[in-house]
């Protein structure tokens, strides 16, 4: 699109009132003769025709809808709608920074936050779930964006982890508890924080390149579990290995932050994942990261990640942090062991379970790598697109709400100018994107594109 056609588009939303960032919502707009993908796995469909009513999807056909020549309106002509992409498992920058002294800061950066966020919403996506972080950081910007006074996609987070003293991300801003009934108290501190997912590590290491820690029981897991969900509290929890997760699932778990990536599968646990229809985020990109930067940087040059990251930052990436990278034993031990784990999350795929996407990340084109990963481990890119929208809002419980375009649901839409079926990096070609039946204008976001 050009830059004075996308420009006329945001003149006209403006006058319209459609804008995110203080503007009234539209109290309709119809997008038409565009391709639906809907989320739902379902073949997709030409010519549609969505009708947007306030914040929701009010009626979606296959033919044109009739309507007021003063609607406003979309021509998604050569057009592919989908439901706005969602990541699972970020851990946003900006709580705590690194000093030149090698220090950490407690002063949080929230520009560098905020940035963060923008990159998603540019990159088409309208909703994160935070695995883990400063708990005052992070549910300040959950608030912030519900009030309606900070441009973001949805956040839904944790705030603070729990788990066991010494245990996998057992640091600052965890809760840690080590015995029941005992834990009761902090635990209560936690969720009157109302997290919208508990996340729990069960996580003892001594693997790769990483020596033994502690790890919680089984049998916490499970009181601990069934606490939140008494108080109508879902959870995840962090492992790595089939023996770990499957005592997590009979412990009760909702859901797993990560796939297997210890080793292979076995059948009977894709089973029983399909069985238990247990939720399992993807995160393929984390480990495949570490090596992509060291021998292939050139990949931060993409137009995407140009948009995004600023000039020295992109410098910084494919220099200094490369070489580091290159000399960490953990950088080759991801790259062997990422084929592996996408074997696994396909092999969890066909048997009928529900894979979901999610990074491990903090950047809005992490989510674009995630889905060319999960399509090269051999899942189709329809799937790909349910795994990235509607199996995401499983995973956090909404999907009455959230991740496909059905009526009644949430307006939260990306528009894209190249068909994701045909190639899944397609998904990059972002036109417009909707949140809560607003058309958010890209051309505002604190991004490096936009400077």
């Amino acid at each position: 699109m050009s830059n004075g056609v996308w420009t006329a588009k945001l003149v006209l939303a403006a006058c319209l009132g459609m804008l995110v960032g203080g503007s009234p919502s539209a109290e309709e707009l119809l997008i038409e003769n565009v391709t639906l993908i809907d989320g739902t796995g379902r073949p997709p469909i030409e010519n549609a025709s969505v009708l947007i009513r306030g914040e929701r999807i009010a009626e979606v056909s296959r033919q044109a809808l009739p309507a007021d020549d003063e609607l406003p309106r979309i021509d998604g002509t050569g057009k592919f709608l989908l439901p706005g992409l969602m990541d699972m498992h970020i851990h946003l920058q900006g709580a705590r920074q690194i000093t030149s002294t090698g220090l950490k800061s407690t002063r949080p950066d929230r520009d560098l936050a905020v940035a963060s966020l923008h990159s998603y919403l540019y990159s088409g996506v309208t909703s994160v779930y935070d695995a883990g972080n400063d708990p005052d950081f992070i549910l300040g910007l959950r608030e912030e964006e519900r009030a309606g006074s900070l441009t973001a996609p949805r956040i839904f987070a944790t705030g603070g982890i729990v788990t066991y003293p010494g245990s996998h991300g057992g640091s600052e801003g965890a809760t840690l508890i080590e015995s029941w009934p005992e834990a009761k108290a902090a635990l209560d501190e936690h969720i009157a924080r109302q997290p919208d997912v508990l996340k729990l590590t069960y996580e003892e290491r001594g693997w790769g390149a990483r020596p033994m820690i502690p790890r919680l029981t089984t049998e916490l897991i499970q009181h601990v579990v069934e606490y939140y969900n008494d108080h109508g509290i879902r959870t995840t929890i962090h492992t790595s290995s089939e023996t770990r997760a499957r005592e997590a699932i009979f412990a009760g778990v909702d859901t797993l932050a990560h796939p297997i990536i210890q080793g292979p599968v076995s059948e009977s646990f894709s089973k029983l994942m399909a069985a238990k229809r247990i939720p399992m985020v993807s995160t393929l990109t984390i480990g495949e990261s570490y090596a992509r930067l060291a021998e292939n940087p050139e990949y931060l040059d993409l137009p995407l990640y140009r948009a995004v990251l600023p000039a020295g930052e992109i410098r910084r990436l494919q220099t200094e942090v490369r070489e580091e990278y290159a000399e960490r034993s953990w950088t080759w031990w991801m790259k062997l062991m990422t084929p592996i784990a996408q074997d696994n999350v396909r092999q969890v795929h066909a048997a009928g379970g529900v894979v979901v996407l999610g990074t491990d990340q903090t950047i809005g084109p992490a989510v674009h790598r995630e889905l060319e990963l999960i399509v090269g481990a051999g899942i189709a890119p329809l799937d790909a697109i349910r795994i990235a929208t509607l199996n995401a809002a499983v995973f956090l419980g909404r999907e009455d709400e959230l991740g496909s375009v059905e009526p009644g649901k949430l307006a939260d839409l990306v528009l894209l100018s190249a068909d994701p079926l045909a190639d899944i990096r397609n998904t990059q070609a972002v036109d417009t994107v909707i949140k809560n039946g607003s058309i958010v204008d890209r051309s505002e976001l604190a991004l490096p594109v936009n400077r």
